[in-house]
């Protein structure tokens, strides 16, 4: 199984208002760059859609080390809450309901299909590569904004 490292991040100018997506795909020695973006979006929603955009672009099952600076992606996988939420018909421990269902049960089935570790580190704090995707959001939503 191919070991890939992906860097993702979600940005958003208002919340909801336009918003980008960037990851950064590192397989081999070599880079590929992925972004997009909504014209009304939050930003967990397009911290969400680049995990799945950038595993969506895995031709085969890998294994993956995914750095992200969202702690709702990261607490939400890593602590199995998303699971729970599922198990409950999409609602959270205090019963409200779970957000963002649309992209988790886009989510869930690419995390069977790969090996998924989730890394988080902190937003805006130097990581090159969360500073690159970063920028790719933030490039995309201005972009939208014209």
């Amino acid at each position: 199984m191919k070991t890939v490292e992906i860097f993702t991040d979600g940005a958003c100018s208002g919340n909801p208002g336009p918003g980008g997506w960037g990851a950064v795909l590192r397989f081999a020695g070599k880079e590929k760059e992925l972004s997009g973006g909504e014209k009304e979006t939050t930003n967990n929603r397009m911290e969400l859609t680049a995990v799945i955009k950038a595993l969506s672009a895995l031709k085969e099952p890998c294994k993956v080390m995914l750095t992200t600076d969202s702690k709702y992606v990261c607490d939400a996988i890593n602590q199995r809450w998303v699971y729970g939420w599922r198990a409950n018909g999409w609602r959270k421990a205090d019963k409200k309901p779970a957000l963002n269902v649309d992209l988790w049960e886009e989510l869930l089935p690419l995390l069977e299909t790969h090996e998924v570790e989730f890394l988080w580190v902190k937003g805006h704090a130097g990581h090159p590569e969360n500073e690159r995707c970063d920028a790719l959001a933030v490039a995309y939503y201005l972009n939208l904004k014209k």
